[in-house]
């Protein structure tokens, strides 16, 4: 893994809980402009997940083994997005509390996809 990739997917999910747990703090559900930070930390991910899939097929191999890495890699991709989603379903602070507890989910899995390769 792209050890600059997997720190820079860590950082801007805790940059997006903080933002939106201030939103939580504030009482505000979430806006256009967490849409876009949730974008930019999707994209990342996305760039994290074709780096991983790229590094299987060329051969690589994860320490912990391939399977669960290419869970977690999907796993990461689809926290923030689905944390979103349920963020339109509930227009209050607790869609803003859901981003932020998904920007901290995708930390700690970004954390484990390290290991998982074996860093």
């Amino acid at each position: 893994m792209l050890d600059a990739l997997t720190v820079a997917v860590a950082v801007t999910a805790l940059a997006l809980a903080a933002w939106c747990g201030h939103a939580a703090y504030k009482d505000q559900p979430t806006k256009d402009w967490h849409f876009i930070g949730m974008a930019v930390v999707t994209v990342l991910a996305l760039a994290q997940l074709v780096v991983g899939i790229v590094q299987l097929a060329r051969g690589e191999r994860p320490e912990q083994g391939t399977t669960v890495f290419v869970a977690y890699l999907i796993g990461s991709f689809a926290t923030v997005p689905a944390a979103g989603f349920l963020s339109l379903s509930e227009r209050t602070r607790w869609g803003s509390v859901t981003v932020a507890a998904g920007a901290l989910v995708l930390a700690v899995l970004e954390v484990r996809l390290y290991d998982i390769w074996g860093n």
